[in-house]
């Protein structure tokens, strides 16, 4: 089925970006109707095209193309609910999430608008102290916020203690966060077929503290357990949250996965290879 309304999200901060936004919509504007993130649509005076991300599901939109890097990608997806497909245009580095080149922008759009598929991919539902926080698509992080200060917190799978760790923090990631922060900090690559979740402790004190492989569907809960020592938590690096004794995270499976449009690109393997030689 091909798709008739667009959403467009992307970085406001870089004007290669902008331009991208440009060439985008003025390319599509009359086979599709497009709307934007408010920032970018004000930048490139279309701000009648303006709407939050957060809205576009309820209006009717069938794709959004990210323009920017894993960042933009995560950002946006932290405020969907229930995740629209997404189409990454790498206007960055290194880009896991982000697979279409700048130069092969275009085509790829005309490509997705006649039809796609999408790939789903788990999130992390994020509760702290009850109160919930934005799920995580890559992982969330719990860190120390002083340098040098070591933080001891209890880690429980199912309401089974399996660690009580010494270190300055941990990295709770889902498969496809095995491949940034986690993979950074000695975990696994997991590929992303595997329904698991990842613990990877950093900087531990103790030689036996290793990554865990845990089935996705499993309750992890934190606790801080020593007091006066400053840390926070880090869902996808965009959002943060300070921690203190005695405070509980609870960490699940999302309901709603992220979605990302299926990439003609090489498999799973491949990308890794091309992406970290």
């Amino acid at each position: 089925m091909s798709v008739s309304k667009l959403g467009i999200v992307s970085r406001y901060d870089n004007e290669d970006a902008l331009e991208m936004v440009r060439s985008i919509f003025n390319t599509f504007k009359d086979k599709v109707d497009i709307v934007m993130s408010p920032k970018t649509a004000g930048l490139i005076g279309a701000d009648d095209h303006a709407m939050p991300v957060e809205k576009m599901r309820n209006a009717g939109v069938e794709l959004i193309i990210s323009i920017g890097g894993d960042g933009t990608v995560l950002r946006n997806i932290s405020k969907m609910e229930d995740p629209l497909p997404i189409l990454g245009i790498n206007m960055g580095n290194l880009g896991f999430l982000v697979d279409v080149a700048p130069e092969n922008a275009i085509e790829a759009i005309e490509d997705v608008l006649e039809g796609f598929i999408y790939d789903e991919k788990a999130r992390i539902s994020v509760s702290f102290n009850d109160k919930t926080l934005p799920p995580a698509t890559n992982e969330v992080v719990l860190i120390t916020a002083r340098p040098a200060k070591i933080l001891t917190f209890k880690i429980s799978v199912d309401d089974s203690q399996i660690e009580e760790l010494r270190a300055d923090g941990v990295v709770f990631a889902t498969p496809t966060g095995s491949t940034a922060y986690a993979m950074s900090a000695g975990g696994p690559i997991i590929d992303p077929r595997v329904k698991a979740s990842l613990i990877v402790p950093l900087a531990p004190f103790k030689l036996s503290a290793r990554p865990w492989v845990i089935p996705a569907d499993s309750k992890i809960t934190i606790e801080m357990i020593i007091p006066e020592k400053e840390a926070v938590i880090v869902i996808d690096g965009q959002h943060s949250y300070d921690i203190k004794e005695h405070d509980v995270v609870t960490l699940t499976n999302a309901k709603n996965p992220a979605r990302f449009v299926s990439s003609s690109i090489n498999g799973f393997y491949e990308k890794v290879q091309s992406k970290l030689a």
